[in-house]
């Protein structure tokens, strides 16, 4: 057995001997094969850097309890704790998280008495809010009432807006012990709901749990809280909106009838009685908050017919008597039956106003005691009645309705008054929903938080004044309400069949006018420009996301060179992207070039489509259309003339030899 394996290993040494260099790559394959599998069998585990532990998101001593290592069941422990409870979900390097934090501490400073702020890690990897819940985006506000919830915060992340809405879900119902409280809730609240439980022989009826819930609710699907709800608990109250039975509900509508829940066809449950809420609900104004980025909301509301957008600086733990004047005109808007109900009671006085024409103005006021007091106060002028004004007298709304008086007839009897002055004013706003085919839907945002959106439709200073406009999406117009007229009129002039409404044409400015070849035109100075009677405008419709209109750049340049120091042609350019421009000079395509000749602007000429956009074409579509020599209004004569003669011949010269060497490549 030796012997043999000698033999073997004898033989092997001969082979080696005979082809040394078979034999050292045959022991240098074994051993790449050998090494990496020693390598990797020989490790017991996987080499993993462990994550950082968390640290505190908020101050220790802060108001806002924070389970920095997402501690999920001591939050719910918290919760059940507390009445009221806010929890914030955030992850760390969220920049919006960030931004929040400064903010709920804001508001937890002000609400710790009556609400439990928690704040959970919902990053942290090993923890219990990571591996139960899955969030699409930072950070997540949830409140609980009780054992109600949760109730998502979809609003701004704004100190005034957090803490409104706080405050609501904390008294979801309003108690309106006396008629004159259930009046001012009725007159102030754009939608209102009333239930009627008696506290007699319980501590609470079984149906005031359910109406409780169906508040909450109604801020679960509704954050702005359009919808409020109170509760009667005197007989005698709740028959000034006739309910006489125990655990009803009363819809209060401003348009048409109001409603009762018909407990006879529905079961009284919370959710029934939110979903009869917002099946019959009627809105006058309706407020919309753009996220800020990519969304159909803003969208999907203009494409439902006119909108008139109103932005003001609104803040919802105030009242805002600009939103309140704007809410009353929308609603003698909408009133198609005004005139077969009662007109609110007013006090009236006639008035002569001094100036150098003669004008009659009618002051009046909501409470006759006040008559005497607006009387002295009042400053008189020619401007109309119908306007939003943006204050109120401590005695009461007031109005004055100034108008010029004819001069008197000899033999007439001076000083008397028309009636036309003391009675109606023709052509009112209240119905003309009902009058016209241009229904407009009234909108409100914040300027605060969309003032960029404001000044892309044509808001120039953030003075605090009310920014109003009308945007018709289908005829893709928008029109600007300016600060020396009325709303009533402005709506009025939409509405009619010709309106007299100029259309308002978003521009870009122009900080610094600079000396180039080209004249770059926008909104502002098109007409200036283009419809210069005494020159010939070229002029070239682009747009910076036209990758087409780029091509063109250096041909359009020197063309401009071609007619330098011309002052009878201007070559000019108009970004249509961001300029508009009035229908009769728009164009279908990009790019496009039209020619408007000196003498005849009406009679423009297009560049043809199915040619090419080069040098001598767009020269020889110049010298076609143009009613004069170009070099006559040079001051070079016989020599200029020449030398655009030369420079053509070369051009066309450099096309066609282009066009030989292109063949034969090919």
């Amino acid at each position: 057995m030796l012997q043999r394996v000698r033999a073997q290993l004898r033989q092997v040494s001969v082979q080696m001997a005979r082809r040394p260099v078979l034999c050292c790559g045959a022991i240098l394959l074994i051993c790449a094969l050998i090494l990496p599998i020693t390598l990797t069998c020989g490790r017991e585990k996987p080499v993993v850097a462990l994550a950082r532990a968390p640290g505190r998101f908020f101050p220790a001593d802060g108001p806002v309890r924070d389970l920095f290592l997402g501690q999920l069941e001591e939050a719910d422990l918290l919760r059940e704790e507390a009445d009221v409870s806010v929890l914030f979900y955030y992850a760390p390097w969220c920049a919006h998280c960030v931004t929040a934090r400064r903010v709920l501490q804001q508001v937890a400073l002000r609400l710790t008495a009556q609400v439990q702020f928690v704040a959970v890690n919902c990053w942290w990897h090993q923890g219990k809010c990571r591996k139960q819940k899955s969030f699409f985006q930072y950070p997540v506000i949830h409140l609980y009432y009780w054992r109600f919830g949760p109730i998502e915060y979809r609003g701004p992340v704004q100190s005034e807006y957090l803490e409104s809405f706080i405050l609501r879900v904390s008294t979801p119902l309003t108690y309106l012990p006396t008629s004159r409280a259930l009046h001012t809730f009725l007159t102030h609240q754009q939608q209102g709901v009333v239930g009627y439980f008696q506290f007699n022989s319980s501590p609470q009826p079984a149906g005031y749990i359910s109406f409780l819930f169906s508040a909450l609710h109604a801020l679960r699907r509704d954050h702005l809280g359009a919808v409020r709800f109170a509760v009667v608990t005197n007989q005698a109250v709740a028959e000034g909106v006739s309910l006489r039975e125990d655990e009803s509900v009363y819809l209060h509508r401003r348009l048409n009838i109001s409603l009762v829940f018909p407990r006879a066809q529905r079961n009284f449950t919370a959710q029934a009685v939110c979903d009869w809420v917002f099946e019959n609900r009627e809105s006058l104004v309706h407020w919309i908050q753009p996220t800020g980025a990519k969304s159909y909301s803003l969208e999907a509301e203009l494409q439902k017919g006119p909108a008139l957008l109103t932005f003001l600086p609104h803040n919802p733990l105030s009242a805002n008597q600009l939103l309140k004047q704007v809410t009353d005109v929308a609603l003698r808007y909408h009133s198609c039956g005004s005139e077969d109900r009662p007109s609110v009671p007013r006090c009236c006085q006639s008035l002569l106003a001094s100036g150098a024409e003669a004008s009659v103005c009618e002051l009046c006021v909501s409470h006759c005691w006040a008559l005497s007091v607006c009387v002295e106060h009042v400053q008189l002028s020619s401007a109309p009645c119908r306007s939003v004004q943006s204050s109120y007298s401590p005695s009461g709304r007031s109005s004055v309705c100034c108008r010029s008086v004819p001069r008197p007839i000899p033999g007439s009897i001076t000083g008397s008054i028309p009636g036309s002055i003391t009675g109606s004013i023709p052509g009112s706003i209240t119905g003309l929903q009902c009058r016209t085919n241009n229904t407009l839907r009234f909108y409100m945002l914040d300027a605060a938080l969309h003032w960029t959106l404001a000044q892309r439709l044509g808001a120039t200073n953030h003075s605090g004044r009310p920014f109003i406009t009308i945007i018709n999406l289908r005829d893709e117009t928008h029109y600007v309400l300016k600060h020396t007229d009325s709303l009533e009129d402005f709506i009025q002039n939409f509405s009619v069949s010709f309106s007299p409404l100029h259309r308002h044409l978003v521009g870009h400015k122009q900080h610094q006018h600079t000396q180039s070849l080209i004249q770059e035109v926008t909104s502002d100075s098109f007409l200036d420009t283009v419809m210069d009677s005494q020159r010939d405008v070229l002029l070239l419709y682009y747009s910076a996301w036209c990758g087409f209109c780029s091509l063109l750049n250096h041909v359009f340049l020197q063309l401009a060179r071609l007619f330098q120091g011309n002052g009878a042609i201007m070559v000019a350019r108009v970004d249509v992207g961001r300029n508009d421009l009035p229908w009769e000079f728009m164009v279908d395509h990009l790019p496009s070039v039209l020619l408007f000749p000196r003498h005849r602007k009406q009679m423009s000429v297009k560049f043809p489509e199915n040619t090419p956009m080069t040098v001598p074409n767009l020269l020889r579509f110049v010298l076609q259309h143009t009613s004069h020599a170009p070099w006559e209004e040079s001051g070079r004569g016989a020599e200029s003339a020449s030398l655009l003669g030369a420079e053509l011949h070369r051009l066309q010269q450099e096309v066609s030899e282009r066009q030989e060497g292109k063949c034969e490549a090919s």
